[in-house]
Formats: structure tokens, sequence, C-alpha cells
């Protein structure tokens, strides 16, 4: 069984490695796109008409997924006070409850994020032509990342205790 477990983590671990390679592609290609839009606009005097609306999607996307990966690595803001006064057992305890409420409220971004994409898919950027439904996805698919990252440290409070984040 721990051996399962293990290896969910290892899945997950490797599904947030692409993530975070995601999100550095997708910080790159704003960095450079909104570079040459300032470019364009005020050197050349004639702006994209798209980089503007495609660094708004890719925002999207880099927030969403961001903060999926920034959950399982612990980067997220959080209050801490109850693990000072809390012995090591009532922490452990307040993280289960942490990560499972989380795990709720993700299954609830899959739910409603994908009803949203299914309900703009009809509709597209007025400059890029591109269909709604993709900004929108990332709503589910970052639900899908709290959802596994979720369940990823739940384990980690019965395997490792610590709450290892990989």
């Amino acid at each position: 069984m721990v051996s399962v477990l293990k290896t969910y983590k290892r899945v997950v671990g490797w599904l947030n490695y692409i993530v975070g390679f995601t999100i550095a592609i997708l910080l790159f290609a704003m960095t450079v796109l909104i570079f040459w839009q300032v470019f364009a606009r005020f050197v050349m005097g004639s702006p994209l008409r798209f980089s503007e609306e495609f660094a708004r999607f890719a925002m999207v996307w880099l927030t969403m997924l961001g903060a999926a990966y920034a959950y399982r690595k612990g980067s997220l803001i959080s209050v801490d006070l109850i693990q000072e006064i809390a012995g090591p057992k009532l922490t452990k305890v307040f993280n289960i409850i942490a990560f499972t409420l989380s795990a709720a409220f993700a299954g609830v971004l899959v739910v409603f994020g994908v009803e949203m994409t299914q309900n703009v898919s009809g509709q597209s950027g007025p400059s890029t032509g591109i269909s709604m439904a993709w900004p929108n996805l990332a709503i589910p698919l970052a639900g899908v990342m709290i959802l596994l990252n979720s369940v990823a440290l739940v384990i980690d409070q019965f395997i490792d205790g610590e709450g290892e984040n990989e």
C-alpha cells in the first residue's frame, strides 16, 4: 500500500514538474510579447493587435497553474499560528482538515470551471480569434491539479509525517 502511495506522489511530482515548466514558458512568452508590444508601439509606431489579448489569456493560465504549483510546494500565504501553538499531532490533524477542504474547493473549481468553459466555447477573442474556452480551461485544469496535490499532501501526512513538499 505504501508503495502505491509513493508511486502516486511520484506521478503528481512529475505532473507538477510539467506544470512548472509550462509556467516558465508562459512567463517567458508574456515577457517577450509585452516587450515587443511596447517596442512596436513607441518605436515603430504600429502596435501589435493580438499581444495584449494573448498576454491576458496567458496570465489567466499562469495564475491558475501557478496557484496549483505553489500549493504543492507550500508557497502560498498561510496563517500558521495554530501550528505554532498546537503540538505535532494536532498540527497533523489540522493539516489534514485543511488539505481536505482545499480538495473540496478544487472539486468546485473543476465542476463549475467545466460548466463555464462549455458555456463560453462558442465565443472567441476579438483580436486573436481564439475560442474563449481555452483561457477558461485553466480553471478546471488547475482544480484537477489542486485536487491531486491535496491528496499528495494528505499522503505526506501519513507517510512522512512532515508534509514533505516535492
